[in-house]
């Protein structure tokens, strides 16, 4: 059915002027329409641009002006841009299929991955089939196909994370592919159902999804995950351990992937060693170093985390001056890591997140790691808070747990106690929640926003 659907849909992809070359643009809907659209906008030769459907208005016109799309389809196309509705995938539909199929080069771009901009301009990130195929075949020789047998995907398809790792390495393998892009609140409070329900084997999350549901949702109970991944954001040992014990599994990796290299290029598998904050194993292909302050990439130390490997990106589409890309095929991750005499990997937090009080680097996420083991906080998100004697300062929002009562001058000392001077927080805000971006990841600049905004959420030391 998905076969015959794609046929009749690169019939009207290419009634609608669709060619080798051209850039259509997909805003990811929550069934499989949207892989008729995706392999139809393949099979015509097209480069498919990916963009999350909570681009604004502005973003989408930014988003229309970047790429100069022949095609838009799925909501509110930008000025003077052709649009259709998704595809839907119905056998009842006629086939119906004149053109020819166009093919692409194996170096030629074949997907945009388009973020949401804080600026509101995107970025582009451009995959080849080459990176695509790459990354797929590593995924495949790392996890092996019988994990994949039946696989749960419950993030967005409009990025690396829910599309190439859960959903194309998923169809490569041959698996059965169950699609819960948006579960919401009620439908995490029911995965331990659907696990059983579909004979889930494998799902790949973020850690802010599982911590709704550790507290929502019963484990499964019919004992068919195999294998589950953690990825897209930092995972604590605490959370790590909690997972493990609500699947039933220590096949829980605690993975590392960014966008520019199509997904994971790392992992850890708590079957095989201690679980760690910030533990993401060995490279999966290719080489993965750090970049200290001295210049040489070493093999042991810490670090910016560089890395080389054939799932690379092409570049950022439309822009010819990028920093990030180095000579000799290496990418600067902008993430701050320490590798280990084994070739371990443990991450340790962002460059652009760092705190700078008075020429002292603090990792934000240094700070988010610890505070989450108080038993009193479920989440928090350090930020830099400017300060005209030390340049900047530290700022935490804290989520409290249910029905716990948290006094912040004891959980100041309670920090002081358990990490340096320097990385202990010098101001505290309470939020009942914390924003998030349309990956799943806290939005650490939206978060200071609010809490700058809103003298009531202050805490006093």
């Amino acid at each position: 059915m998905l076969v015959a659907a794609t046929h009749t849909r690169a019939q009207e992809l290419a009634d609608a002027g669709v060619a080798s070359g051209e850039r259509v643009v997909l805003i990811p809907a929550t069934g499989f329409g949207f892989f008729v659209d995706l392999f139809a906008a393949w099979s015509r030769g097209a480069v498919v641009v990916c963009a999350p459907a909570s681009l604004t208005a502005s973003e989408r016109e930014s988003a229309g002006r970047l790429v100069r799309p022949r095609l838009w389809v799925g909501s509110s196309a930008p000025t003077g841009i052709r649009s259709l509705e998704p595809a839907c995938l119905d056998a009842s539909r006629e086939v119906r299929t004149t053109a020819e199929p166009e093919s692409l080069a194996i170096d030629d771009p074949a997907l945009v991955l388009l973020t949401s901009g804080t600026s509101g301009t995107p970025k582009g990130v451009v995959h080849t089939q080459r990176s695509l195929q790459s990354r797929v075949a590593l995924n495949l020789a790392y996890i092996g196909r019988p994990d994949l047998a039946t696989a749960l995907n419950l993030l967005p398809l409009h990025f690396g994370h829910g599309l190439i790792g859960n959903c194309l390495t998923v169809l490569a393998a041959g698996g059965r592919l169950i699609l819960q892009p948006d579960p919401g609140i009620d439908g995490l409070a029911r995965l331990g159902e659907t696990i059983d329900r579909f004979e889930v084997t494998f799902l790949s999350s973020v850690p802010a999804l599982w911590r709704v549901v550790l507290k929502t949702s019963r484990p499964p109970t019919r004992g068919t995950l195999r294998r589950v991944h953690v990825g897209s954001a930092p995972l604590s040992a605490e959370l790590w351990s909690a997972i493990c014990e609500w699947c039933g599994i220590r096949r829980v990796l605690n993975m590392y992937g960014i966008t520019e290299t199509a997904n994971w290029i790392a992992g850890h598998n708590a079957e095989e060693g201690p679980i760690v904050d910030g533990l993401v194993g060995r490279a999966w292909g290719g080489s993965i170093r750090v970049r200290t302050e001295a210049g040489p990439f070493a093999t042991q130390g810490r670090g910016e985390l560089v890395v080389a490997t054939p799932s690379l990106m092409a570049g950022y589409f439309g822009q010819t001056n990028q920093a990030e890309m180095l000579p000799g095929g290496w990418f600067a991750t902008g993430d701050v890591g320490e590798i280990d005499e084994q070739g371990r990997i443990r991450l340790i937090g962002r460059l652009r997140d760092d705190v700078n009080r008075g020429g002292v680097k603090i990792s934000c996420d240094e700070v988010d790691l610890l505070l989450e083991r108080h038993p009193s906080v479920r989440e928090a998100c350090a930020f830099p808070i400017e300060e005209p004697t030390a340049g900047e300062i530290i700022g935490v929002a804290v989520v409290v747990e249910d029905g716990q009562d948290l006094d912040f001058a004891s959980l100041r000392n309670w920090c002081a106690r358990h990490i340096r001077r320097d990385a202990v927080p010098d101001r505290f805000f309470l939020l009942r929640a914390l924003p998030q971006n349309d990956r799943g990841k806290r939005d650490r600049r939206r978060v200071r926003e609010l809490c700058l905004a809103e003298p009531s959420v202050e805490r006093q030391k």
